[in-house]
């Protein structure tokens, strides 16, 4: 347990520490800034690392095996309705619980941050759906992303300009801490009981089919919404 905090800890530091480093030198060069401020930022900077660290083993010990247990459940079930329910509601109750898409919503002041929330979340839980009857039915990765792509941009002309970065940024939503853990275990359970020589190779894609469903939602939202 010490060795893997450790080892999140490290990533962690990684991760903060060039950014930390970026705001420190504007803040003497270009931005100067308050002695107070600064050590608020640095004490902020220190607590991000440590409860990044502790947030990333809590996700590895508990996210990936429940994403596998599920996977491997969900392949044994030869009913593609349940299959298809529990993967939507997976999908969206993690999205929900996902922090980035909270400072997305707080960010959109046009929409209620409920309203976007629960876009952004159907969203990924439909193509959750999509990622995993393409691992069920063989479905080439390659050519169903071409195909919603195509789509997407088709469908990006009719939404409103204000609409179209919120919607892409929102695909950032699917590669937060908790998205990505549960999502990318969850493939690895479809594919690792499946049986043949192309389930491994089927356990990814996951991610990126399920990018494009909070960024079609949005799209949709600003198209339909009042």
């Amino acid at each position: 347990m010490n060795e893997k905090l450790k080892e999140k800890t490290k990533e962690s530091l990684s991760s903060v520490f060039p950014i930390t480093a970026i705001v420190l030198i504007l803040s003497v060069t270009l931005v100067p800034m308050e002695v107070g401020t600064i050590a608020l930022f640095l004490a902020g900077a220190a607590l991000l690392v440590v409860g990044m660290g502790f947030f990333q083993l809590g996700a590895e010990m508990a996210m990936t095996p429940l994403g596998q247990g599920v996977g491997g459940r969900l392949i044994k079930c030869r009913n593609l309705a349940v299959i298809a329910v529990v993967s939507f509601l997976m999908g969206t109750i993690i999205t929900i619980s996902e922090p980035d898409l909270q400072v997305l919503a707080n960010q959109v002041a046009s929409i209620p941050n409920q309203i976007l929330i629960w876009t952004v979340a159907v969203g990924v839980g439909i193509f959750l759906v999509v990622a995993v009857l393409r691992i069920l039915f063989h479905v080439g990765l390659s050519n169903l992303l071409l195909l919603l792509y195509v789509l997407l941009f088709l469908l990006a002309f009719f939404a409103p300009f204000e609409f179209t970065a919120v919607a892409f940024d929102a695909g950032g939503v699917t590669t937060g801490p908790m998205t990505v853990p549960f999502i990318m275990a969850l493939g690895v359970g479809l594919s690792s009981d499946r049986g043949d020589k192309e389930g491994a190779d089927d356990s990814f894609g996951l991610v990126a089919l399920c990018s494009i469903g909070p960024i079609t939602m949005v799209l949709l939202l600003g198209i339909f919404y009042q």
